[in-house]
């Protein structure tokens, strides 16, 4: 322990917090605390979210915003740097920093390096290890304060992190931690070629006791056939490229006139307003509910009242994908059928035909040719449906991967003590 009396405490470092689209991280940070961790969050950017989701308030460590932008406070960052360089690791971090600033002259680099002085500077003594989730910008903050004070950090990559950044930056950020932890064995496989032995598969899970069965589920029989009754689909994610909801539009559009469906899209982001005007320019507005942004409440409600889930992850052209879409997870909890692609993770949850359908990314007629089959079959939906939650509940319960995750943040901090 530092100060030789205070408990030694894990310094996360977050992008952002808390945000609604994170509640894997949310219900990571609440595990951690109740397998006795003491926590204290640095957040690289406010909150942007107007709603929380309930396990938010059960999280009682402290927050701290660094500088979302420098020329925002610049006081608190002239104070950071003057304290900074007089810490031991300053002359080795700055070094760090100007090496990667040479390969990526931006001002986001800049960004990093301010943020990473205040905290280093910030940081309370009690403060023993430094956990990081993301490998991009909140990787490259932690990774520098951690050198600015000799403290040992580790990370937790994810999908977006790991695919669009260059292999230089990943394999410099993995051979300076400790170890790292992802979420998909795809990610985990890319990064070991870069890192030979440093990265552990660790999924997310879920939460069971969040996301239990539905008391009494009761089997739909829609099957498109009936205009009062039309099949009821649900999308869940933030409207962005990798999603795929472009594609997924352009299938509903290319289903018979007869096939009856109303479509139920939850999430934020910065292309809901694009994809509505796509739908519009379809035909599809009148069939399509935009719920925006919703707390974990109203999302598990909607599961329970959806027939069918439909998640067409893509590639983005920036090379950004999804890993394992955590509501995927959710979903199959609640027996809802699962149609998603195969890419990244999906199929390490996903058995095409046995727990859902899987298709193809960016196959449009695919997608529509399984969206007609399973529309117009209620008993295979209900079958896909049960296997599906049976697949969770055996496979993806968080509590053992919790429980992994917090010996090794417990070994790192006794180890440092």
């Amino acid at each position: 322990m530092r100060d030789g009396t205070a408990r030694p405490t894990l310094a996360v470092v977050l992008k952002g917090y808390p945000r609604l689209s994170e509640t894997f991280i949310a219900r990571e940070l609440l595990g951690l605390e109740e397998r006795g961790l003491s926590l204290r969050l640095f957040s690289l950017r406010q909150p942007y979210d107007a709603k929380t989701h309930p396990v938010h308030a059960r999280i009682t460590a402290p927050v701290a915003y660094l500088p979302e932008y420098l020329h925002q406070e610049p006081p608190r960052v002239l104070r950071a740097w003057w304290r900074a360089r007089r810490l031991p690791g300053y002359r080795s971090a700055l070094g760090m920093w100007l090496r990667d600033l040479r390969r990526d002259p931006t001002r986001n680099r800049v960004r990093r390096w301010g943020q990473a002085l205040v905290l280093a500077a910030e940081l309370p003594p009690d403060v023993a290890w430094i956990y990081i989730h993301f490998l991009h910008t909140p990787g490259s903050v932690g990774r520098y304060a951690a050198r600015l004070t000799g403290r040992p950090f580790s990370i937790s990559a994810h999908a977006r992190d790991i695919w669009t950044i260059p292999d230089w930056e990943k394999a410099e950020k993995l051979a300076d931690a400790r170890w790292a932890v992802t979420c998909t064995a795809s990610g985990a496989r890319h990064l070991d070629t870069l890192a030979p032995g440093k990265v552990t598969l660790l999924y997310h899970g879920l939460d069971l006791d969040t996301f239990p069965p539905p008391s009494s589920p009761v089997a739909s029989d829609r099957d498109g056939t009936d205009l009062a009754a039309p099949v009821r689909l649900l999308a869940v994610g933030r409207a962005v490229p990798k999603k795929g909801f472009d594609r997924l539009l352009r299938a509903l559009a290319a289903l018979p006139a007869g096939v009856h469906w109303s479509l139920t899209h939850i999430g934020g982001g910065a292309e809901a307003k694009a994809l509505k005007a796509l739908a519009a320019s379809l035909g599809l507005a009148e069939r399509i509910t935009w719920r925006g942004a919703q707390a974990q409440t109203a999302v598990l409600a909607a599961y329970r009242a959806a027939d069918l889930f439909v998640l067409p992850c893509v590639v983005a052209p920036d090379g950004d994908r999804d890993g394992l879409p955590n509501v995927l997870m959710e979903a199959q909890s609640q027996g809802l059928t699962c149609l998603s692609t195969r890419l990244s993770g999906v199929p390490e949850l996903i058995t095409d035909g046995e727990t859902g359908v899987l298709i193809e990314p960016d196959d449009v007629p695919a997608l529509t040719a399984a969206l007609a089959g399973l529309i117009a079959d209620p008993a295979a939906r209900a079958r896909l449906g049960a296997a599906g939650r049976a697949r969770v509940r055996a496979a993806f319960d968080n509590r053992a991967e919790l429980d992994r995750l917090a010996a090794l943040l417990t070994a790192g901090l006794a180890g440092v003590g």
